[in-house]
């Protein structure tokens, strides 16, 4: 038998303890069907419109940032006022090609951490993110 379309979203939206409403069923279908990417909240406005799915970019942000809250999601700031929403989970890290505005994924082994500072007290930590900045190229023929 077929799966239903919503099934495989809305078990991923049960299982990060969020309710299924509508407007996060579409949403996480735009983002998570179409295999692992980075998109801007505007990315998704615009294919929420092209979809048919009536929302607000306000609402987009904010349902963004609750899939980031949950661990849906890994928001990638490459700059002030500048994010991407990374649907790849996985420990790796980040190129952003400055002129273009791509940004495709490092494998976490290709980047080797010898020191980070002591820790504040109290603090744990959690994961390290790095963006390497580049100039010319693309990311569109990255591997």
């Amino acid at each position: 038998m077929a799966e239903r379309p919503y099934t495989h979203v809305l078990s991923m939206l049960q299982e990060a303890g969020l309710r299924p409403t509508r407007q996060r069923l579409g949403l996480a279908r735009l983002l998570f069907e179409a295999g692992n990417r980075h998109v801007t909240a505007e990315d998704i406005y615009a294919e929420a419109k092209v979809a048919g799915i009536p929302v607000s970019l306000a609402t987009i942000y904010n349902t963004l940032h609750q899939f980031t809250a949950s661990g849906l999601l890994r928001e990638v700031v490459v700059e002030p006022g500048r994010a991407y929403f990374d649907t790849n989970t996985s420990g790796h890290h980040h190129f952003f090609f400055e002129e273009t505005g791509d940004i495709c994924d490092i494998p976490e082994n290709e980047i080797s951490i010898v020191r980070l500072p002591p820790l504040p007290q109290g603090a744990s930590l959690n994961r390290v993110d790095v963006v390497v900045r580049v100039t010319g190229g693309s990311g569109r023929n990255y591997n």
